[in-house]
């Protein structure tokens, strides 16, 4: 299940991946009430039977959907979010690739504050570092 709300922006998207639909769509509307419409989101939750889980195709839908030629910030909540993530990134190719970062962050809090840097216009590499300080 993908959420494809967001206009093209020239500011780096956010995708949310969870295993949980309604993880992801909750973790999104946090986002969206909390930030506006001025940053690329997308989410992706559940496996492609409808269960708990992720898969590949949503998570790579979910990136083309939040696409920005300032890149794609990827969250996740689980490690299988994780590598279906890095499969998902492997299949955009080594330019596209390049940039989408999966950020090492709390799912809703980073989301939410690296939405927020990056409707500021930031660089992906400052909204990836802004979300990560949660973790540190």
């Amino acid at each position: 299940m993908t959420a494809v709300p967001s206009p093209r922006s020239a500011n780096v998207g956010i995708v949310i991946v969870s295993h949980s639909p309604l993880v992801a769509q909750g973790a999104a509307d946090m986002v969206r009430q909390m930030v506006g419409d001025g940053v690329p989101l997308a989410w992706t939750g559940g496996n492609a039977e409808g269960g708990l889980g992720t898969h590949v195709a949503g998570i790579r839908a979910a990136i083309e959907a939040a696409w920005s030629e300032a890149g794609v910030a990827i969250f996740v909540d689980l490690g299988g979010a994780e590598t279906n993530s890095e499969a998902a990134v492997e299949m955009l190719g080594p330019v596209r690739a390049a940039k989408v970062a999966i950020c090492n962050a709390p799912i809703v809090e980073g989301a939410v504050v690296a939405a927020a840097e990056a409707s500021g216009g930031s660089a992906l590499a400052r909204v990836v570092a802004t979300a990560e300080e949660l973790s540190s």
